[in-house]
């Protein structure tokens, strides 16, 4: 099936290889997968298992391993862009409370966007808006205003070429309160704390500044969330509590999408198993996953991924000794929503949420067998060779380690911690505990193997727009709005979902995407994003989540008209369904910030402009407007100008 028109104009400016003077290097899509595929390969050990692992490689990358946005620009192109890295998530370095290393954090995640990866960072240990500070004399203006200083600097690298920087901020409490209680966020009081040095020797406490009603806390989220889409949703300790390196990592920050949770300057690389690539027969009745070659694929996915780890490119030390510690990776899936539609199930009904799980675990445990085989053959990641010595925290959070002896003071090694005593480990051990037995007197090659990313812009360009990484498909004909180069707004493209055009291309060319032809209606299972109820979006995400050590980028949408009331329960039924976060969409033509949109949406929305003599012009969103010499959209001027590209609204 020959891919769209937006399909390859993406791969051509976002993962193409050209020289600096913009003349193609790959000559066409086959020649990127072989650029990827010997790039990971010339990490093997000898000339025959380069050649070897190339052949596998490549064979993997044609049946749907799909390396993240920065392997499949950066991987091989030494030559051309040195100073470019493969990892797409990143967390800063704790930022300490002082303008020195403030500004030093800002020098640092300059150079981590300019290598072109996501960057996380943490300011709960900023003291609050008015805190004294002793040593110059006055008050402190606050964490929000030293975020704009990072916010600058980022959009500035953006537009100086390239990729568009992705940052992620995260406030958080000091773990006086848990959110994970879900009666702290109805009944109790929520402490704003922050660090301050006590004395000449530099040591640190925290102070309370103020405590706030914890549901005064929680309806403020939840309504800027209703209106604007932010912020987003993770419930940290949580996150703490299930994180595989819980004996030596504290997460506080994650990578810009949230599906990486990671530790001061920890560092992460993707990459997706494209599902629609298993399945035969599609749309009818003999349509099968094929789910030996599945595992067939992530076994050598994951070989290319930990190969990775030797060209990180990261460009600080901290970074690149972070990953060569532990090799983390995050290998998920897209294209459920599709190869749903294809298996003729229906997202988010009971079949398609047993079919979900099953892929996270036959990922999960085909990803730790090969971690283990690497180990043997490579060595097992360092962290887990180091030795940790026992507390009476460790104690605490896991009991069962004093139930088999062990004593604070006692020494033992990071792969017994890491595989007995981690509570995603032992959910492996249910299904497989010969496994885990092995990983624990071996070792992994990595710490952590799964998660699953948005893939936007890999689903939409090499993988021709099957649905977006668990999601399922935004809708089957719409407009995408691109980024692109030279232009001050975002331009609209129309697309057409994976499987539209494979029911069109296997069953019925005449197929309408909007049923205005009863002859030609797609079958029921053909269903969109917000077909989809919120309770059904979670489900999916809490059956896979079990099996997925890291986190998952997910997005429940919600009609515009949801009520507010109705729209917070979605939040607290994700927490009860064991989620580590949430993220919803409400479509709000006031704050039009949206990658992806329908013309019904569009159509329905009106944006207001002031013209330089006073006069105001409305328009629809969709209609299609004139300025400083470009064509746009209502809905993508009015952004651009908010935005501040084209100076103040």
């Amino acid at each position: 099936m020959p891919y769209q028109a937006a399909s390859l104009d993406i791969w051509d400016r976002k993962y193409r290889l050209k020289t600096a003077s913009g003349k193609p290097v790959d000559k066409s899509v086959e020649d990127t997968l072989h650029r990827v595929a010997r790039a990971l390969a010339d990490q093997e050990a000898d000339v025959e298992s380069r050649k070897r692992h190339y052949r596998e490689f490549l064979w993997a990358l044609h049946r749907g391993a799909l390396p993240a946005g920065r392997i499949l620009a950066n991987a091989g192109a030494q030559d051309y862009k040195a100073a470019t890295s493969t990892i797409n998530c990143t967390v800063s370095g704790t930022i300490t409370d002082s303008i020195d290393d403030i500004l030093e954090k800002v020098r640092e995640a300059g150079l981590t966007l300019k290598a072109g990866c996501g960057i996380g960072y943490e300011f709960s240990t900023l003291r609050p808006r008015g805190a004294y500070v002793s040593g110059a004399g006055s008050y402190t203006s606050g964490p929000s205003s030293f975020r704009e200083i990072y916010d600058r600097m980022c959009f500035t690298i953006r537009s100086a070429g390239g990729r568009r920087g992705a940052q992620m901020a995260a406030e958080l409490e000091s773990g006086h309160v848990n959110l994970d209680d879900a009666e702290s966020v109805i009944w109790r009081r929520w402490p704003f704390t922050a660090p301050y040095i006590t004395n000449a020797a530099g040591e640190v406490a925290c102070r309370v500044y103020q405590w706030l009603p914890a549901r005064r806390l929680w309806d403020t989220i939840m309504a800027t969330t209703y209106d604007y889409g932010e912020p987003g949703f993770i419930l940290i300790d949580r996150y703490n509590e299930l994180n595989i390196n819980w004996f030596c990592e504290e997460i506080r920050a994650t990578n810009p999408c949230g599906e990486q949770g990671l530790p001061p300057y920890g560092s992460c690389l993707l990459g997706s198993i494209n599902l629609t690539r298993f399945v035969v027969n599609p749309f009818g009745e003999r349509a099968v996953f094929d789910w030996d070659t599945f595992r067939k694929v992530v076994r050598i996915f994951t070989r290319m991924l930990d190969n990775v780890v030797a060209i990180s490119g990261l460009p600080l030390p901290e970074q690149r000794a972070s990953i060569e510690r532990t090799r983390r990776h995050g290998m998920g899936f897209l294209g459920l929503g599709s190869a749903l539609a294809m298996l003729g199930m229906r997202y988010g009904e009971t079949e398609s949420i047993a079919f979900a799980e099953r892929v996270a675990r036959e990922l999960a445990v085909t990803g730790w067998e090969t971690a283990l085989e690497l180990a043997r053959e490579k060595g097992p990641a360092p962290l887990l060779e180091e030795e940790f010595v026992v507390t009476e925290t460790m104690l605490r959070l896991r009991p069962e380690m004093r139930d088999d002896g062990f004593a604070p003071g006692d020494r033992v090694k990071g792969r017994i911690l890491h595989a007995r005593y981690s509570r995603y480990m032992q959910k492996i051990a249910e299904v497989a505990p010969e496994l885990v037995d092995e990983l624990a007197e071996t070792g992994a090659r990595f710490t952590h193997h799964s998660s699953i990313a948005p893939t936007g812009t890999i689903a939409l360009s090499l993988a021709n727009n099957v649905s977006n990484g668990i999601e399922p498909s935004f809708a089957h004909r719409y407009s995408r709005n691109i980024i692109r180069e030279g232009r001050s707004s975002k331009e609209r493209v129309e697309v057409n979902s994976y499987e539209f055009l494979a029911y069109k291309h296997f069953v019925d060319p005449e197929a309408r995407e909007d049923g205005s032809d009863a002859g030609h209606r797609l079958p029921e299972c053909f269903v969109t994003a917000d077909d989809i109820s919120p309770d059904q979006h979670i489900a999916v995400q809490a059956a896979a989540q079990r099996w997925i050590d890291s986190s998952i980028s997910k997005t429940v949408n919600v009609p515009t008209t949801m009520p507010f009331d109705e729209f917070k329960h979605i939040y607290l039924h994700a927490y009860e369904q064991g989620l580590k976060g949430c993220t919803t969409f409400r479509f709000n033509p006031e704050v039009f910030q949206g990658v992806m949109v329908r013309d019904t949406d569009l159509q329905g929305s009106n944006y207001r402009f002031r013209l330089e003599d006073g006069t105001e012009v409305e328009a629809k969103g969709s209609d299609m407007i004139e300025y400083e010499g470009e064509l746009h959209t209502a809905a993508n001027l009015y952004d651009a100008l908010k935005e501040g590209y084209y100076g103040r609204l």
